[in-house]
């Protein structure tokens, strides 16, 4: 996890919903580990989140058409996907019993990290998870975190999003009919009746958008239970996530007598319904696996460290916390104020009590290396990357190898990210390392294909097309190399026409 350069490996699917570019070419704020990371812009996405706050009846047809598509499809500000391998490890481990019990294969869904203070989780198509950074540093434990990816599942196994299509046509058409009857009202000289038609029309269509909206979430609670139930995992921390969000309704004064106006039921009734399933469960009793709690306890600590301010870190892990995750989370908060050797201090004190632990090492070879002692990290991520075969820690040992500018290095910096690209070929950090890499050694047309993948990953199309034209002048034509540049050519350039066509 660290403060790197350039955009984060993403699956292409995962890319088309959070696609961005580095803000200074190649350098950008993130929390990541191993390969740099990126701020992404995310297109406007279907979400399904778990927890939402009231919505007024619209009063105007243009403003009802609004709302009831705003409802599904909320264009979210600038977001960083927060990549990091241990989190996304243990995000594989925590989730695989309940995607198994949801009857999907674990290897084809993810659930990704994305930095939000908001206490939130939500689906954007396809089989993605994603769940906000606020949401992991406010869960007390992990049964509830697995509780919130449960509900989610729910979401995905239902189809909702693609769903979510039937109730804006449903509404559409009650909005459609009110106008046309409305405005018939109005040319037979009835004006005012013709007005009432209309709002009520409105109404009515936003009605029942909500009531279907609130009947997709009920949905998903309830198959989320049934995954608990089928994988033996207690509800116990499903109830008490919740009451969290029910805690927030409090703060925020949501009226609590109904859920009218609303895409979610009120969190007092799910509850209500919730705990009859759950304290009947054989499972709710269970205690928890204590090493994924354990588990949970780092990467919450390491999260904090790095979203958070400082001092507000130091506070929460004061030094007379001599736990594991707290050096873990001071080692961040140290590293964060520029503070290397005190960064490094923590980052041997989680090495004297664990001295092979990949992600301790990693740690340890991110601050050297980032506090300008590239040599000194070789060592400690070499070891890493031996531990897990993790692509990004590989990455990160690749950069390190290629800031020591010794030519010797290079050819295990290529050898590196070779395998890195081959695991995760949709990170354009290492995509650039290798750029680097052969134009080091005269290879140019490698080196402008490494540059095409990379500016494709991060959805510059007028860049992915210049780059792989240059490198199809210099590759030889039919070889593997080639037909790659003038896919990526191909790509581009039609991208590039259909937003031409869209002005």
């Amino acid at each position: 996890m660290n403060k790197r350069r350039c955009t984060m490996g993403l699956t292409r699917r995962a890319a088309a919903l959070f696609r961005g570019r580095c803000l200074d070419g190649h350098r950008a704020d993130a929390f990541t580990t191993g390969s740099g990371a990126a701020w992404h812009r995310p297109a406007p996405m279907a979400r399904l989140p778990i927890f939402a706050r009231a919505h007024p009846v619209r009063r105007t047809l243009t403003c009802a058409l609004l709302a009831a598509a705003a409802l599904t499809a909320l264009p979210a500000q600038a977001q960083s996907i927060l990549r990091d391998a241990e989190t996304e490890a243990f995000m594989a481990d925590m989730s695989g019993p309940l995607v198994k019990a949801a009857g999907m294969e674990p290897r084809n869904v993810q659930v990704l990290v994305i930095n939000d203070p908001e206490i939130n989780a939500f689906v954007a198509g396809g089989q993605y998870v994603w769940v906000h950074s606020g949401l992991l540093a406010q869960a007390d434990n992990v049964n509830q975190v697995q509780g919130v990816v449960a509900h989610e599942l729910g979401h995905i196994e239902g189809g909702h999003i693609i769903r979510s299509g039937e109730g804006i046509k449903a509404a559409t058409s009650v909005t459609l009919l009110s106008l046309v009857l409305g405005a018939a009202a109005i040319a037979t000289g009835a004006g005012e009746a013709g007005m009432g038609i209309m709002g009520l029309g409105q109404q009515a269509a936003m009605s029942n958008f909500l009531a279907f909206s609130r009947a997709q979430e009920s949905s998903a609670d309830l198959a989320g239970a049934r995954y608990l139930h089928t994988a033996g995992i207690s509800g116990r921390g499903s109830l008490e996530f919740f009451k969290k969000l029910q805690n927030q309704e409090y703060r925020l004064a949501i009226p609590q007598d109904n859920s009218y106006g609303r895409t979610h039921p009120l969190s007092g009734e799910r509850i209500n319904v919730l705990r009859e399933v759950y304290e009947v469960d054989p499972a709710w009793n269970k205690p928890m696996d204590r090493a994924l709690e354990t588990r949970f306890e780092r990467i919450k600590a390491k999260l904090i460290g790095f979203v958070s301010e400082p001092t507000q870190t130091l506070q929460k892990y004061p030094e007379s916390d001599q736990s594991l995750p707290a050096h873990y989370a001071r080692a961040y908060a140290w590293h964060k104020s520029a503070y290397p050797q005190k960064a490094l201090d923590e980052a041997d004190a989680l090495l004297a009590a664990l001295p092979h632990d990949p992600y301790f090492l990693e740690l340890k070879g991110q601050i050297l290396l980032e506090s300008g002692r590239p040599k000194d990290a070789i060592a400690p991520l070499r070891e890493a990357v031996k531990l897990t075969n993790q692509p990004l820690i590989s990455v990160l040992l690749a950069h390190a190898l290629i800031a020591t500018e010794d030519e010797s290095n290079f050819a295990e910096a290529e050898q590196v990210l070779r395998i890195a690209v081959n695991r995760d070929r949709e990170n354009p950090f290492a995509w650039y390392q290798l750029g680097v890499v052969y134009e080091r050694r005269g290879d140019t047309p490698r080196a402008a294909l490494a540059t095409a993948e990379r500016y494709s990953m991060m959805g510059d199309n007028p860049m992915a097309l210049r780059s792989a034209d240059a490198a199809m002048q210099g590759l030889q034509q039919g070889t593997k190399d080639y037909l790659r540049a003038q896919d990526i050519a191909m790509v581009s350039r039609a991208a590039i026409e259909q937003k031409r066509k869209k002005r």
